[in-house]
């Protein structure tokens, strides 16, 4: 099975569907939230990053190690990550029968990063500790 790659300033968002509730307790139907601006969901996957010159590769001395010509800059999300995103900014794909996101690392507006141990704790629950 082929693999995913992500290229570029690019980021694969797993969108987060569903009911919502607000901080005063209603529940927000789905169909409530699809003409909100904002979406958020999962990180899955991150692109490289930004596409910048390497200031050490230099064609005119050929006697050196030869060098990339290119260097990436890496985005500030990482793979586990909630992101909010401007919805007018992503693609929607189809990929092994789930729906994606494919979202430029500009239309993100915040990240929220999970706390090691919240994720361990999500590990010690599924495994039952």
């Amino acid at each position: 099975m082929p693999e995913l790659i992500v290229v570029g300033d690019r980021i694969l968002i797993e969108p987060l569907e569903g009911e919502q509730q607000t901080e005063s307790g209603l529940i927000l139907p789905a169909t409530a939230t699809e003409r909100d601006k904002v979406r958020n969901g999962l990180v899955l996957k991150v692109g490289p990053g930004y596409l910048v010159p390497n200031p050490e590769y230099s064609e005119a001395e050929p006697w050196k190690k030869p060098r990339q010509a290119n260097r990436y800059l890496p985005l500030q999300a990482e793979p586990g990550d909630q992101a909010f995103f401007l919805k007018d900014q992503s693609i929607e794909i189809t990929w092994q029968g789930k729906n994606l996101l494919i979202v430029p690392h500009s239309a993100i507006l915040v990240l929220l990063r999970p706390e090691p141990s919240d994720v361990l704790n999500k590990i010690d629950k599924l495994l039952g500790n």
